[in-house]
């Protein structure tokens, strides 16, 4: 059974999830009204999935996230936003959340996120994705050839790291490719472990820092 822990500092988001959670066969272990707490009880109960909403006292969201990495949690932080704090979402990302919903998603899409999250896939909503690296990733200045951070990936592995920067799940890489899931996640392994073990979510972010992909590009890779 996917265990998780919720933190929101409002009551009636915690007790909405947790009801929501625990009537589709999720594991609720415990909840949390601040970045603080949350830090402390992921620790504690070790839960698969955190969600995690951003704006809390104490500690918010992004500083909860960056300390969880940092203390080497294996919890996979899925981030909770609404429209008009997206601007940290890039933040969250880059302290290793595993993706992002939004609090207005139907709540199928958010059970279904959390399994998602919990098996190891990021969860990045490409269009949202894109406009989020637009906003907030510098454009670096133009290069030729493969960034120095990536000269040790093999042609293949750099092309399955640019469909991961443009947010296709494994399974739409694979239909992409023409090739088997199993054989995807052995590339993106391959990948993360050739770049020092960055979480998927970082992957994205990274690839747009480097210019590996740029903003703007070719927006939808997925086969017709």
């Amino acid at each position: 059974m996917t265990s998780v822990v919720v933190a929101d500092d409002q009551e009636l988001v915690r007790s909405g999830l947790e009801l929501l959670l625990a009537g589709r066969g999720i594991e609720v272990l415990a909840t949390a009204g601040d970045g603080r707490e949350a830090v402390d009880l992921v620790l504690q109960h070790r839960p698969d999935v955190v969600l995690m909403d951003i704006r809390m006292p104490v500690l918010d969201g992004i500083a909860a996230t960056r300390e969880l990495s940092a203390r080497g949690s294996a919890s996979r932080v899925l981030v909770l936003t609404t429209y008009d704090v997206d601007r940290y979402v890039y933040d969250a990302l880059s302290a290793g959340a595993a993706g992002f919903l939004l609090k207005a998603t139907p709540p199928d899409r958010l059970v279904e996120g959390v399994h998602t999250v919990a098996a190891g896939e990021a969860l990045l909503a490409p269009a949202l994705t894109r406009r989020l690296i637009e906003e907030h990733v510098h454009r670096p200045p133009p290069h030729s050839g493969i960034p120095p951070q990536m000269a040790g990936l093999t042609e293949r592995e750099l092309e399955v790291f640019r469909l991961i920067a443009r947010g296709l799940s494994n399974d739409e890489i694979a239909a992409s490719l023409v090739v088997s899931a199993a054989t995807v996640k052995t590339h993106v392994n391959r990948v993360i472990a050739k770049l020092g073990g960055p979480s998927r979510a970082q992957l994205v972010v990274l690839a747009y820092e480097t210019g590996l992909v740029r903003p703007g590009e070719v927006t939808d890779p997925r086969p017709a």
